[in-house]
């Protein structure tokens, strides 16, 4: 919305500057986006008169002028053909940038001549877009009067309204505010009716709906129409409009001045003697007036004629009834179109007018006569004619109903100690009516509900610095920090995954639902109402399945090599139980080959980075379950039966899965394999029990030299080679500090249905160097805590 200060004082008596006028805006909530100011761009134009011009000695087509400014007499060569003695026009020193041609004024000999500044044109002050010559000025003006000044510029203010402020896209909607706030006075804003001379001969019809509940009209015969003064011209151009003639720009410059749209026909150009708002009829189309054709749609509003549809209600007038210099008759519209009704159409036809604008925001309801009378007393004195009387068919929608309000509730919302008198003296002012303790919103304010919406208008007209700036009460931070154990682990882990490699992604926390089914999940439950996209339509149940996606949207541009990651939420059911806080990655390995590279790998790389995570977030490790194949419950049916396992501490207590997705998921996916991938859920690791203390334990390091013993045990092939390293370790907790397998052997030497698993041992000493004795019994413990998982020393 663009507005000059000129047009503001229209409605507003004050004498404050544009400066103030954007200050006091800016405090009455109106974001001003833009400040024009001429008078700042054209500072260093000045008036001057040209005393003398004769023929440059060296080009026909140039003058030396002799010219009189603000630093006195100077000689200047210009090339204008309307340059001559006499003339008032408007002079640029030497070092002046002129606009128009972007160039900073030299110095400079012009033909053997040197030219001590410029003559200026329209075209180069930007002022218009071409000029024949110079600028010609009132003769009276006096010599070194600003060029903006002269020529009658002046700022223009650009600033955002907000959608439940319609009345702000009037000028005098923002003059009201503004008297509110203390900036002036505010003008009666009030308009006297003409009467009518002669009955209405057009026919006003409403076809029932909810489209148009209210449509007025008059009839102006004999006008005159034709261009409009200089004054409405350089109204609506300083807004950006352009004038067309005057019947059309009276209408433009009421929408912009009251926020009250219009619209005229040429009532010769109407059929059938009536005019009718309805809704559109299928095949129906309207050419509008902007030289396209539209689609009148049984959910469009139209305006309608013994023809057919002319013009599309509350958006766009047609070409059919438009007014042009040849209008003698005038048939001027007024009405009230519904706001969701009218947002629509402009989004279905892609049209956002002027128009369309403010009907689809709201304009005022009980403006709809009044705005027709105002359009009728401008028409008369700009162009003549006659006056039909009034017709309004419909009736105007009624305002909200009037509630209840305690001025006392002003310091209890917003904290503002504003007196009883100060709050009703605010409200009055911007048009709120008072009756006892029931306050009755204007017609102009739908957006008003209740008293909360009061206190609002009360504290920004007092002005928001005014809001008592009282501290938060301070809140003493906790023991343990200020993050819960599951954000800090979320930060370990982020950290600690980045590490390792992977790359971490973010995704959609809903997938598509056929998706979801793969991974357990699809639920209708989970199913969104108003998904954003068709695919992407379900909650999932495991953040898997986009990251598996990814890998292979990464395969298909040429980077089929990578390790991604995740820490979001996954979504078991609808309930605030069901959701919990997952830590997946995928390990995609497809490097190049290699003559090292052995199969498998890869699955074992991915394990050992989850157990260093798990390590890094507290988790128990020691203590973990490694289940696999016929587990119980069994793995899901993603991952691959003979690839894959969990970590648990109990069949209840599961932390995490890991190992290969399988081949008939990826497939489902429309991802190449293998991918190799796990998942842990950050609840369902244990917390640490809190310490009295943050002090670590003193740093405990032997003086004594480690020593190693290898073992190698006879188990079962079935028997994982975990549980033998926990029995191993187990053995002794105090000399025991590591064990790891470095070698599984089956063939010849050992039994069928067996296999070798050899471990090697790391003994710390911790008081004295350890005897042979002393480490033969370590051994012997050793031997017995594998004998217990059913390892025998291999002989």
């Amino acid at each position: 919305m663009k507005f000059t200060l000129s047009w503001l004082k229209e409605h507003l008596d004050t004498t404050a500057s544009a400066a103030q006028v954007v200050d006091a805006m800016t405090m009455a909530g109106l974001e001003v986006e833009h400040v024009e100011d001429p008078a700042s761009k054209l500072a260093a134009f000045s008036v001057a008169k040209i005393v003398e011009a004769v023929q440059h000695p060296n080009a026909d087509r140039l003058r030396v002028c002799q010219v009189d400014t603000a630093q006195g007499r100077l000689e200047i060569v210009c090339g204008a053909p309307n340059a001559r003695a006499g003339l008032t026009t408007v002079f640029a020193p030497i070092g002046t940038y002129i606009p128009g041609s972007g160039i900073t004024l030299e110095p400079r000999p012009v033909r053997g001549v040197v030219s001590n500044g410029m003559l200026c044109s329209a075209a180069e002050l930007e002022i218009a877009e071409e000029s024949d010559g110079i600028v010609e000025l009132d003769g009276a003006l006096a010599v070194g009067t600003p060029a903006a000044e002269a020529l009658g510029l002046e700022a223009v203010i650009d600033f955002e309204v907000t959608p439940n402020r319609p009345d702000w896209l009037g000028v005098a909607g923002i003059a009201r505010d503004l008297a509110a706030a203390g900036l002036g006075r505010l003008k009666d804003l009030s308009v006297t009716p003409v009467k009518g001379q002669y009955p209405n001969p057009i026919d006003i019809r409403l076809d029932g709906s909810d489209a148009c509940p209210a449509f007025s009209g008059r009839l102006i015969r004999g006008v005159k129409n034709g261009p409009s003064p200089a004054w409405l011209q350089q109204r609506l151009k300083s807004v950006g409009l352009r004038p067309i003639n005057a019947l059309v720009d009276v209408t433009n410059l009421i929408s912009y001045d009251r926020a009250r749209p219009l619209h005229v026909y040429d009532a010769r150009k109407l059929t059938g003697g009536f005019l009718e708002a309805r809704l559109g009829r299928e095949g129906e189309t309207v050419e509008a007036l902007d030289g396209k054709t539209y689609a009148a749609t049984p959910e469009v509003c139209v305006i309608a004629d013994g023809s057919g549809a002319i013009g599309l209600g509350g958006v766009m007038g047609g070409e059919s009834t438009g007014c042009s210099d040849d209008t003698v008759d005038v048939f001027v519209e007024s009405a009230w179109f519904d706001p969701i009704r009218t947002a629509q159409t402009g989004r279905t036809l892609t049209i956002v007018s002027d128009a369309q604008y403010r009907f689809a925001r709201g304009v005022d309801p009980e403006f709809v006569v009044p705005g027709l009378e105002l359009a009728t007393k401008l028409i008369l004195d700009l162009c003549g004619g006659e006056p039909s009387e009034v017709t309004l068919a419909g009736e105007i929608p009624g305002r909200r109903p009037a509630f209840d309000f305690d001025p006392a509730y002003v310091k209890k919302l917003s904290g503002l100690d504003v007196g009883e008198a100060r709050v009703w003296s605010i409200l009055e002012a911007l048009g709120f009516e008072r009756d006892g303790s029931k306050v009755q919103a204007p017609s102009w304010r739908r957006d008003v509900e209740g008293k909360a919406d009061l206190v609002e208008e009360v504290a920004r007209i007092e002005g928001y610095g005014a809001l008592p700036a009282d501290p938060l009460p301070h809140v003493p931070t906790p023991a343990g920090g200020v993050l819960t154990v599951r954000q800090n682990r979320v930060r370990i882990a982020r950290r600690a995954l980045a590490a390792a490699g992977y790359e971490e992604t973010i995704c959609w926390s809903f997938i598509a639902r056929k998706a979801a089914q793969l991974f357990g999940g699809g639920d209708a439950r989970l199913v969104l109402s108003n998904p954003i996209a068709a695919d992407l339509d379900c909650m999932r149940p495991s953040a898997l399945p986009p990251l598996i996606e990814a890998v292979g949207r990464n395969a298909k541009r040429g980077f089929p090599d990578c390790a991604l990651y995740e820490i979001g939420p996954v979504f078991a059911g609808d309930e605030p139980g069901d959701q919990r806080t997952a830590v997946t990655a995928v390990l995609a390995p497809h490097a190049p080959r290699h003559w090292s590279k052995t199969a498998g790998e890869d699955l074992y790389t991915l394990k050992a980075d989850l157990m260093a995570l798990l390590d890094e977030l507290g988790a128990p490790v020691a203590n973990l379950q490694v289940a696999q194949g016929q587990a119980s419950p069994p793995m899901p049916p993603w991952w691959h039966p003979g690839r894959s396992a969990r970590l648990q501490l109990g069949p209840k207590a599961v932390l995490a899965e890991f190992g290969e997705i399988h081949p008939a998921t990826l497939k489902a996916l429309d991802v190449d394999g293998p991918v190799y991938a796990f998942e842990l859920w950050l609840e369902a690791i244990p917390e640490p029990k809190k310490k009295a203390t943050k002090t670590r334990p003193a740093l405990s390091l032997s003086p004594l030299m480690p020593l190693s013993r290898d073992f190698a045990f006879v188990v079962d092939r079935a028997q994982a080679a975990g549980d033998l390293v926990r029995a191993v370790q187990g053995a002794d907790k105090v000399l025991i500090a590591g064990a790891r397998v470095f070698d599984v052997y089956e063939g010849p030497g050992v039994p069928e249905g067996k296999k070798s698993v050899a471990v090697e041992v790391l003994i710390q000493p911790r008081e004295k160097t350890l005897t042979d004795a002393e480490i033969e019994a370590l051994s012997s413990r050793i031997i017995a805590a594998a004998g217990k998982v059913g390892a025998v020393l291999r002989g």
